[in-house]
């Protein structure tokens, strides 16, 4: 990884960081800060899943496991009222890259649609366990009583505005962090292992390893967007762990773009405004965004982003092919 190529994604990404900041103020809109904290916990989880999915090749259908682990955890430890919030936090953690590790090392031991299917089986697994274990987790009514923030270093997180600050902080971190696994030559070993496993292990890649290494990571970070989410809603509920919380996941993934490292945060914003939008106007949510969703889908064939990008490229190679037909004119 080159240090300007850090330095410039460090710079941009504090200025994203001070303009997310500072939208809810001069808004002076509260529905805003709440719109964006909750984008930006799912917003992880899609990010994350694309780590799996447009850089290493790994179609998950069990993603959101992680983020209702990260979620019951975190909050089942604040509960009991004898955890600090960073130390809820680095345990649910830990217990993510557990479950993680043990998921993981069964299941990159398939490939395509059996990785697939395996990884959602493990989330029905959790999901069931969630249900079942109501003494613990609330069971379908999730998990009640609310969870207390209690302050620490400082900072204190029952305050709307300290959280909206930690939230963006916090979620800006990490996807510097994906950025930074992504341009690393770890990042390059991914790429080889979605274009060709057979041919990054002649070249000397331990597939095995890239896919498990990785498969941890994003459930890591998908487990923080979680967290953030079990604090903002205080509570957790058996839907984070649910089939459709990956499903809503990959979709964000195809709104946005999986070939352009933000293009999951772009389709993260754009479905959750869609829902705001739609369940505001029509009782028939699923079928008017399903519609909505298939327009957009077949319309663009690719993410938002992706099209953009493809769109630019092109502009730029017709430049170009302007520019040398101009010289060989003048060469003539």
């Amino acid at each position: 990884m080159r240090t300007p190529s850090f330095l410039r994604d460090l710079l941009i990404a504090l200025v994203a960081l001070a303009v997310v900041i500072a939208l809810p103020t001069l808004f002076h809109s509260p529905p805003l800060r709440d719109f964006i904290i909750h984008a930006c916990a799912y917003g992880l989880l899609a990010m994350s899943l694309n780590l799996l999915i447009g850089y290493t090749g790994m179609v998950s259908f069990g993603h959101a496991m992680f983020f209702g682990i990260g979620a019951y955890v975190f909050a089942l430890l604040l509960q009991t009222g004898g955890w600090s919030i960073p130390a809820a936090f680095l345990a649910a953690l830990a217990a993510t890259a557990v479950a993680a590790l043990a998921i993981g090392a069964i299941c990159i031991r398939l490939t395509e649609i059996y990785f697939a299917f395996l990884t959602l089986a493990f989330q029905m697994m959790i999901y069931n366990v969630i249900l079942a274990w109501r003494q613990v987790t609330g069971g379908d009514q999730g998990l009640l009583g609310g969870i207390p923030r209690p302050p620490f270093l400082g900072i204190d997180l029952a305050h709307p505005s300290t959280f909206y600050v930690v939230t963006c902080v916090l979620t800006v971190a990490c996807i510097l962090l994906m950025r930074m696994i992504v341009v690393s030559p770890f990042g390059y070993s991914m790429r080889m292992v979605r274009d060709n496993a057979h041919r990054a292990g002649f070249l000397g890649v331990s597939v095995m390893r890239v896919k498990l290494v990785i498969f941890v990571l994003a459930a890591l970070i998908a487990s923080v967007g979680g967290m953030i989410l079990a604090l903002f809603v205080s509570g957790a509920y058996p839907t984070y762990a649910f089939w459709t919380t990956s499903g809503n996941a990959i979709f964000m993934i195809m709104l946005g773009g999986m070939n352009v490292f933000l293009g999951p945060l772009l389709g993260t914003v754009i479905l959750s405004k869609l829902n705001d939008v739609v369940t505001t106007y029509t009782h028939y949510y699923g079928l008017t965004l399903g519609v909505i969703l298939l327009v957009i889908v077949l319309g663009l064939r690719k993410g938002c982003l992706d099209v953009l990008v493809e769109w630019r490229q092109r502009k730029r190679q017709a430049v170009l092919a302007a520019r040398l037909a101009a010289r060989e004119r003048q060469q003539t």
